[in-house]
């Protein structure tokens, strides 16, 4: 470039850095929701149940901790882990002191009664195999499950027999009967079980029909398979064996192969995918041999405010439970991780030593809302309350973009969104009707800043997890008035979520 040419564009870009710059105005998204038409009931799925690591982990008493908030900060009900048969439990351990490998179940009662003493029920999980049971040496995890089948079925329906009686009869058959048990965890992956689908189906029959012989109001079902796979072939079997069956659980994560999932068709969002897989499931169910049986997603997840909502209000009378995968950070399934409250794609753990992250406040507004859904138009879901309040959640949902070359559920979470202006009408309500809203998104209700400014610490302190958590609450409600036509301007980030709450 000539010396004067270089000049005429330095002084042209030096006049335009001189000149106030205008921010662009945010897109607006419309919502409107009719605050007198209730167009029917709105079920807490997202309550049925969270998932946690493994049984032994529930007697830490950092879990414990943690389960107790959850309790009453989010309504949850029950809790599903791995490992209730594991050798570090004893249930048919060897020691020194016997030789014969009798069943013991007393830590296991320990398990189980920590829950009870809550008033929280397991999602009990038939899993892993014993080694005095087990057809080999192989394990999966930090903790050492054994994942072979039973070296004999008729041993494996006995032990599974006495695991059913001994807790009717601790616990009651009016408290177990309403306990899902599930048989295994993922079949259909190699890390977690090492024999053959038909296999899997004779083991789940032998539980079945063992539980069954106990008393027939046990809830028993599977296959708690991942990227819901096996459904059809599951219920065929049980039809065609006459193999009892209560319910159908199976997993879904948003970073789950989409080949596996949906064949050759076109590539979907990220944010699309969890309830398309839920629709095809449930419609799978709906053309077997038992059309009626309750589905239960009881491992997903998201770290994202907006797309937890957004998922959970499409999947809403579809299934019966969405159970996320998991609550605390006293998690050790693949080892003793660092401390860290940056999250990946699957969007684990809600919360790390008392510490809520936004997914776990996310779950904090949604617990606000009523039983009775109200109808609403854009990325909503409404509600009224018993009181007669009306609580909404409105959300700007961003797309999760994955890193070139990198599988795409071990991608990092990348959003792809901008701030929105969501301009809510609550028709039936007046301009200055008086309501209140609180946020969560990354930066409210967040930990993530807090950590980042002390340098990110592997082991905080115990005054720096005090800050921590103090960081990260919901802060108090705005107070806010309606304007005119019942309109209120709301602005989001991308991923934000806002709780709007109107008598």
């Amino acid at each position: 470039m000539e010396r004067r040419h270089f000049l005429a564009a330095s002084a042209g870009t030096l006049a335009a850095a001189a000149l106030p710059v205008r921010a662009a105005a945010p897109e607006t998204a419309l919502v409107r929701i009719e605050t007198r038409e209730v167009i029917g009931p709105l079920p807490h799925i997202w309550e049925e149940c969270v998932g946690s690591d493994r049984a032994a982990i529930t007697l830490r008493e950092s879990w414990r901790q943690d389960i107790d908030r959850a309790k009453a900060d989010l309504g949850i009900k029950r809790v599903r882990f791995h490992g209730i048969f594991n050798d570090e439990l004893g249930v048919k351990t060897k020691t020194w002191l016997s030789r014969s490998g009798k069943t013991n179940f007393r830590d296991v009662a320990e398990v189980y009664d920590g829950l009870v003493s809550r008033n929280l029920a397991p999602f009990v999980e038939l899993g892993f195999m014993p080694s005095e049971l087990a057809s080999g040496t192989r394990t999966f995890g930090f903790y050492n499950g054994n994942v072979t089948p039973p070296k004999s079925l008729d041993d494996y329906a006995a032990f599974i027999r006495e695991f059913g009686t001994f807790l009717v009869d601790r616990y009651g058959i009016a408290g177990v009967s309403q306990w899902p048990i599930e048989v295994w965890n993922e079949a259909n992956l190699p890390a977690f079980w090492t024999g053959t689908q038909a296999e899997y189906f004779q083991m789940y029959k032998a539980a079945a029909v063992a539980l069954k012989g106990i008393d027939p109001r046990l809830q028993v079902g599977g296959p708690a398979t991942s990227t819901t796979q096996w459904l059809p072939e599951f219920l065929n079997f049980c039809a065609a064996e006459n193999a009892p069956v209560d319910f159908v659980s199976t997993h879904i994560y948003a970073g789950d192969p989409q080949k596996q999932l949906f064949g050759d068709e076109p590539r979907r969002p990220i944010t699309a995918v969890i309830p398309e897989a839920v629709r095809r499931a449930r419609a799978k169910v709906r053309a077997s041999a038992k059309p009626r049986l309750p589905m239960y997603i009881n491992e997903w997840s998201s770290d994202s405010p907006a797309m937890i909502a957004h998922v959970l209000s499409n999947v809403l009378g579809e299934v019966e439970m969405m159970s996320h995968w998991v609550l605390s950070g006293t998690y050790e399934e693949l080892g003793v991780y660092d401390f860290l409250l940056s999250e990946g794609s699957m969007g684990w753990p809600q919360m790390m030593r008392g510490i809520p992250l936004p997914s776990y406040n996310t779950y904090r507004l949604m617990h606000a809302l009523g039983q009775q859904r109200l109808r609403a138009e854009g990325p909503a879901l409404a509600s009224r309350r018993e009181d007669g309040r009306v609580a909404a959640l409105v959300w700007n949902l961003a797309e999760v973009g994955h890193p070139a070359g990198l599988p795409e559920a071990t991608a990092v979470r990348k959003p792809v969104g901008t701030p929105k202006r969501m301009a809510v009408t609550l028709a039936g309500m007046a301009a200055g009707h008086a309501v209140r809203v609180r946020y969560v998104d990354q930066q409210r209700g967040s930990p993530v800043p807090a950590w980042t400014a002390m340098g990110k610490p592997r082991l905080p302190t115990i005054a720096q997890i005090e800050v921590l958590r103090r960081a990260a609450q919901v802060a108090a409600p705005e107070m806010r008035r309606l304007g005119p036509g019942g309109t209120l301007m709301l602005d989001l980030p991308p991923e934000g979520v806002a709780l709007i709450e109107a008598a």
